[in-house]
Formats: structure tokens, sequence, C-alpha cells
């Protein structure tokens, strides 16, 4: 009457197909989930909470909860509302006759609220099955009352209703009519004609009706909270809730009709027990109202409660529910039906029915389109176990039921629906940061791999341009111990790009019982959430270091990220030490250090792979087009000190993008030379580095016209958009003893690639061929050299050169690297293959 009367018919039928519109997609929704599995207590809950992972179902539990106990408060004060009416002193009198002996003021009608919830309080108390029961013997009582209604509408007589309303005096009234069918009063009742609500003095509207209305539509939920006290959830939660929204749909959408046609405007907008002045039998719908309304009551204070269990019984909220984990001998959680009682005891409060109307609405349809969310995230997903038995849903229809809810919430009252929202954030981050991991699955894991397979297969290599190009490392580790400033460094380097840790096991499968990987992977999983790296770890077992970093340059990656660039340790025989003990994230009291990674290698044992393995290893990936970094000293890199030091000097970045090692063929737009600089300026947009200042070196010699080459790098500096301070370095003296004809000892044999052919001037130049004709005096003058340049940096990148095609020169060749950054502190050699700068837009 009260929907009606406000609304008029066609509003009403309106308000009636969008409440069950959004009810009947999130049914869909829930007996999909429902049939996908055992269900436990908790009901939309736990749905929500095992698709969607602990975060959203923690969230969305508390807001059912929270929609829950404010349902059943409202449906206590409905009750008392129709107690008062039947029983209540009229106002204006203080002394009532007959019937109508209890008093009327706020602090009565809490003491009524107070009385009958603590009768709710003790059929819940005993158990699921006396409340099974009574709800049973409810459904019959009200199904005879339906009876007597739709029969009362056609066997009363036209008559007046003389209503007396609360806030006049009590000897003024309104009359109302029953007018039986007719087409004048169906006519009249067919448009909108909002008033007054008579019971808080606010003026009606579409959404403040249609809040009211949809309260006594969420009653089909009630199956569905009860799943962990069902035998058979799966078989009964679908066939319960379709039958009950039908036939409410149906009773609802009659009633309506029979009401706008035979009841005047003013009888349902005044009196809202109006059904029992029309009755053929008055008591029979007085018992009726009672009855369902205490039903009611009782489903959303007992619903209330075994979300609570629920929420108690996974540990959400740590020991703030312990409580509420309590249950009887027969498993009746107790506990969590007092708590319930005694919130929704303060609910009880606000006084008024349609006071909390909205808000439970807004909490409900917010529960709503979470069961929605929860079965188009697990359709969209497309796992294989997704297979529910109830197959009349697709994702069109989850979406609807997610749009219509989101749009009636903002309808009804926008600032319940943006607090909601807010209070329901602040949950989700709280869960997210506070809460233990769960074992339940997280559908967003699913999701994104459905995303990103979707994504990789978009991503093609074909299509790849130097514009976009970004680094994709791939670090080798052959012990975290040793090695967690280098991976963190590396971090910095890749600038958004696929980042790898690389681990080879020298081991043979044919003589293992199992895989001895898999227990190893959790160690290094962990490894990287402690160092807040951004990387995957791919593991290998191979029977040589460099067979296995092989295997990782060839497979590591999918589709079009691949690692490009192989970054490896230095090969010198200084002393491992364990960065990982002293690491910040590994000193706290309450962290400890992995324990799946060995002990470090003895300084005196013998290592894994041998000087011409290593030398082979970085000649393997520039034969596979892979930029090589080898990293020197990177474990005695403090990033955190450089970087907070006082601002004047600001840490520096040194950069040498020349082969110091063959200053005869020294240039500075090479490929090469190039990939260097665009590492170092890599590193200086990375958020630690960008205080940092680039320094780059320009070696010179008399009689070059430095002033003109200096110009030339710095327009290609400003090419490439790379701000970096330029120095030049004279080097003539180091040069000189590159150039010199090198001789042999006295009596002895000419040093090894000594010129086929000399001039005989004194003084003559010899070109050099090959690395071996770079001595250990010249490298140590270019050591010298970078040495000597002020203020020390916080990281130096120095030009690597090409190993030499003869194996056998592997060891010198790993020796004059050895030479030229011997002490220079944190140090990258850097060698590119790719093109990797541009100066086009």
């Amino acid at each position: 009457g009260f929907v009606v009367g406000h609304a008029g018919l066609y509003q009403a039928l309106a308000m009636f197909a969008v409440a069950y519109f959004i009810i009947g997609m999130t049914v869909l929704s829930v007996c999909a989930i429902a049939t996908n599995g055992a269900l436990d207590a908790g009901g939309a809950y736990y749905m929500i909470s095992r698709a969607l992972g602990p975060e959203f179902g923690g969230s969305i539990g508390i807001m059912f909860f929270l929609a829950n106990v404010c349902g059943s408060a409202l449906y206590v004060l409905g009750l008392v509302e129709a107690v008062v009416d039947s029983f209540g002193i009229p106002p204006g009198q203080k002394v009532g006759a007959g019937v109508h002996v209890l008093p009327q003021s706020y602090w009565y009608e809490l003491l009524y609220g107070t009385v009958l919830l603590a009768l709710c309080l003790l059929v819940c108390l005993v158990g699921a099955s006396i409340y099974a029961k009574a709800t049973f013997l409810i459904f019959l009582i009200v199904a005879g009352v339906l009876g007597t209604i739709l029969v009362s509408f056609f066997a009363t007589q036209p008559i007046g209703v003389p209503i007396r309303l609360p806030y006049f005096n009590g000897s003024e009234t309104e009359n109302g009519s029953f007018t039986g069918f007719s087409l004048a009063t169906l006519r009249d009742n067919l448009g909108g004609g909002y008033g007054v609500d008579y019971t808080t003095g606010q003026m009606m509207s579409f959404s403040s009706v249609f809040a009211v209305m949809f309260n006594g539509c969420t009653g089909i939920m009630a199956g569905s909270n009860m799943s962990g006290d069902l035998k058979r959830p799966s078989y009964s939660i679908p066939r319960g809730t379709i039958s009950a929204v039908l036939f409410t749909y149906l009773v609802y959408n009659l009633l309506a009709f029979l009401m706008c046609a035979t009841c005047s405007r003013t009888l349902l907008q005044k009196d809202y027990g109006f059904l029992r002045d029309i009755s053929i039998f008055p008591p029979l719908v007085t018992v009726g109202i009672y009855a369902a309304t205490l039903s009611a009551a009782m489903s959303n204070l007992i619903g209330a409660s075994r979300i609570l269990y629920a929420l108690a019984r996974d540990d959400l909220f740590g020991r703030a529910l312990v409580l509420a984990k309590k249950t009887s001998a027969s498993g009746n959680p107790v506990m969590a039906v007092i708590l319930s009682w005694l919130v929704v005891q303060l609910v009880l409060f606000s006084g008024k029915l349609n006071t909390i109307a909205g808000v439970v609405t807004t909490f409900f349809l917010l529960v709503y389109a979470t069961v929605n969310l929860a079965c188009l995230a697990l359709e969209w997903a497309s796992a294989p176990n997704f297979r529910p038995t109830f197959r009349y849903f697709t994702w069109h229809t989850c979406l609807l039921g997610i749009a219509g809810c989101c749009v009636m919430m903002f309808l009804i009252s926008p600032v319940s629906a943006s607090a909601s929202l807010g209070f329901l954030l602040l949950l989700l981050l709280a869960l997210h940061y506070l809460s233990p991991s769960s074992t339940w699955g997280y559908i967003s894991q699913a999701l994104i791999f459905h995303q990103v397979r979707k994504y990789l297969l978009m991503l093609d290599v074909r299509k790849d341009h130097v514009k976009f190009w970004r680094p994709q490392m791939l670090l080798m580790v052959q012990n975290p111990r040793g090695s967690a400033r280098l991976i963190d460094f590396v971090n910095d380097l890749k600038k958004s790009g696929l980042y790898v840790l690389g681990h080879v096991e020298l081991q043979d499968l044919d003589t293992l019982p199992s895989d001895p990987l898999q227990p190893q992977q959790d160690s290094w999983l962990s490894l990287v959430d402690k160092l807040n790296v951004k990387a995957f770890v791919s593991l290998t077992l191979a029977p040589s270091v460099r067979h296995g970093v092989r295997q990782l340059l060839f497979t590591s990656g999918l589709g079009g990220m691949r690692p490009n660039t192989l970054v490896l340790g230095f090969y010198d025989d200084a002393a491992p030490q364990d960065g990982l003990a002293r690491h910040p994230a590994f000193t706290s009291a309450r962290e400890e250090v992995p324990l799946g990674f060995p002990p470090l290698r003895a300084p005196a044992a013998p290592k894994l792979l041998s000087a011409r393995e290593y030398v082979g290893i970085v000649a393997d990936a520039l034969k596979m087009l892979r930029n090589v970094l080898l990293a020197r000293q990177l474990e005695s890199l403090d990033k955190a000190w450089e970087l907070r030091r006082a601002a004047s000097p600001p840490p520096a970045i040194h950069v040498w993008p020349v082969n110091l090692l063959r200053p005869d063929s020294a240039r500075y737009a090479d490929t090469c030379s190039l990939f260097l600089l665009q590492m170092a300026c890599v590193l200086n947009m990375a958020r630690a580095w960008r205080r940092a200042h680039l320094r780059l070196f320009l070696c010179v010699e008399a009689g070059a016209m430095p002033h003109a080459q200096e110009e030339k790098l710095r327009q290609l500096l400003k090419d490439l958009r790379i701000q970096a301070q330029i120095q030049l370095v004279p080097w003539d003296a180091v040069t000189r003893l590159h150039w010199q004809t090198p001789r042999g000892p006295p009596g002895g044999p000419a040093p090894i690639g000594a010129a086929e052919e000399e001039e005989e001037e004194e003084g003559s130049v010899n070109y050099p061929a090959n690395a071996t004709q770079v001595s250990d005096e010249y490298v140590c003058a270019a050591n010298k050299l970078v040495l000597e340049q002020s203020p020390t940096p916080a990281v130096r990148f120095l030009y690597l050169p090409r190993p030499p095609a003869d194996t056998s020169l592997y060891p010198l060749y790993l020796h004059q690297l050895e030479l030229l950054t011997r002490g220079l502190g944190p140090t990258v050699l850097v060698h590119g293959v790719s093109a990797v700068t541009s100066t086009q837009l």
C-alpha cells in the first residue's frame, strides 16, 4: 500500500520490474556459483570470498553482515509500527480504551522493539532446526492470510475508513475509502502522487519509495545465507531461490493491481494497515503481518550470525572476531548470534523504519553487485574448473546485474552509495595489507593470466621499433647471498622491461629421482618479494654453467617478452661476501635470511666455471645478438648512502663510451657506444637515481681539434635528449704506450702478436691487429686515467670489447678486463649489439 499509494500503479510496476531485474540477474549468478562446488556456512560471503579472494570476500562479508543487521532492525521496527498501530493509545489521548493500551513514544517503541528482538534471539539461539520449523509455520500462516486478503478484495463491500494521523490531534481524522473494483479509482491511482510519510514527516520520492520497497525483496538471499545448514545447498539454493523470486514477483504485481483498483489514494498513503480494515477476518491479517515481519527479522538475524561466524572462522580479522567462533554442542554459533543481536539492538536506536531503509538497500545492492562481479570474474577467467551445473547465465546477465545495482544505488542515495563504496575500499586496503594469505585461490590470478596471454599474443616482435626499445634483462645468479645489491641494481636498469633472475644447477636429471629445482622455487620467489624487485625466476639444470646460460637465453621469456641483455657478475678472485645477511630487507628482527640457499663458496674452494668458460658465455651471448653487461664490485655499492649523501656534490655516474682497449678504433657513435650511453641514461631515469648527474668523458689527443669533437658529441647528446656533462680528458700519455712498437726482452723472442713489418725509422708506428698487442702497461695506464677522474662516482660505465675469435686468447682477454677495472669500485662493462637510440618522434 505504501508503494502504490505514493508511486501509483505504473511507477509501482516499474519499481517491481527494476528490483526483480536486479534480483533476477543476481539469483542467476548465485545459482551458478552455488552449483560449482561444495558450499559452506556464510552464503554470499562464502561464494564471494572463494571466488574473488580474501580481500573482496572479507570486505563484502562485513558489508553483508551490516546489511542483514540493519535489515533485521528494519523488520523489527516495522513490526513495532504494526503493533503500535493495532494496540497503541491513539495520539492525543492519555488513557486508551479497549485493546488500545500500549503507550506511544520513542522510548516505549524502543522497548517494544527490544522485546521482539529478544524473541528472535531466543529462536536463533535454539538453532537452525527450530528456526526452519518456525519459518515453515509462519509460511503457512502468511499463505493463509494472503488467500484471505485476495478473497477480501472481491467479497468486501465499499466502505469508508476513518484514519487517525499520529501527528494530528486525536479528534482530527481523515477519511479513506474502499470502493470495491472501480474504473474511476483505478484511473486515479495510475499516476504518481508522492506525499509526506506520516511516520517520519519526510516528503517521499521515487528513490525513497524504491528504497523501502526493495527491502521487501531481499529475503531471496535467506536461503543462501543458510548454506552451511542445508543438506544439499547446491540442489536447494537454485530451486528455492528461483521459486521464491517468481512467486513474490507475481504476488506483488497482483496486489498492486488489486489495491489500485479498489482503494483510494488517501487510504493507501495515510493508513499502512488498511488491509486489516477491509479484510473479511481482520484478526488474521494482524497475525499475518506480525508473522511475516517476525520471520523476516529472524531470517536477517540468523543470516547475519552465519556470516559473522564464517568471517571469524576464516581468521580474516584476527582476534577481533575470535569470540564469534564459539559454537554450542550442536554446532550452532551462539556467540555469533549474540554479537549480531547486540549490533541489531544498537541499530534499533534509529527509531523509524523508513529512516534506515535507504542504508539497508544500499548495502544489499552493493552485495548483489559483488555477487554478480564474482560470477562475471569466474566466467571471464575461463578457468577449466568453473563448471556450474546451473547453466542459465552468461557474462551478459552478470554485467547487467552489476550495472543495475550501481545505478540504483546512486539514484536512491548518492551520499550513502559513496560512503558505502569508500568504506568498502578501506576494508579492501586493510585486508590486503593485514590479512594472512589464504589457500582459496585468487580469481585475480586467473584473470591476469587470461589477459596476459591475450596481450602476449598481440605483442608482435615483427612490429618492434627502436623508439620503443626497452632493456629486458637476464641476470645470472650463482648464489643470491653474494648478489643482493647486484639484483637491486639491475632492477633499476630494467626501465619497466622484462627482468629474469637466472640460475644454473649443475646436476643430471637422469641420475636424480625427481626435479631438484621445484623445492628451490619458493626460496627464489620469497627472495624476489623481500628484495622488492620486479623480476621473474628461471631455474635450469645443465651439465655446465655455459650450457645452462645458453638454455636460458634460448628459452627465457615468452613471445615478444624475451631477454635482450645478459648481465653477469665479474670473474675475479675476490672472496664472495654475504650481502643478503646485511641487506635491510633481512636485518629486521622479524625477518630471517632464506634458508633455501647454500652457504657462499669459501675463498680457497674451486669455482664452478673456468675463465675460458666465462668468456665463452660472453661470446655465446654476442653470437645470439644479446647485449652483455659485466658488473664488477656492485656488492660494494651502497645505493642508499650514495643517494642520501649531501646534495653538494650530488652522486655522479661516470660514462666512458670509448673502447679503452682499442684506442685505434675509438669512436663515440658506434652501436656499442650508443648502447652504453643508453644504459647510463636509463639508470639516471630510475626514481632512485634521478639526483645523480651523468658525466661523459671525451678522450682527446693533442692536435685532434678537441673542441670540434666536444661540439659534435654535445650535438649527439642533444639529439638523443640525454642530459650529461662532457669532460675532456687528454690521454696522449696513455695512447703513446699503445702506439709505440713493442720490444721483446734483450736476446729474447718478440712479444706475441708483434707486427710482422717494422719501419726502420726511429719511433716508427706499429698498428696492432688484436688484443694480444695491448700491453699490461697500457691497460694499467688506462685504469689509472679512469681512476684519477674526480669526484669518485657512485658507479662507472665502461666499454666492453668483443672477445677475441681465438678461444685460446680468452684468459688474456679476461686478464686485461681485470686490469682495466681493478680498484675502480662499482663498474659496469657494457657491450651492445642492437640499435637502441632514436632521434625521431
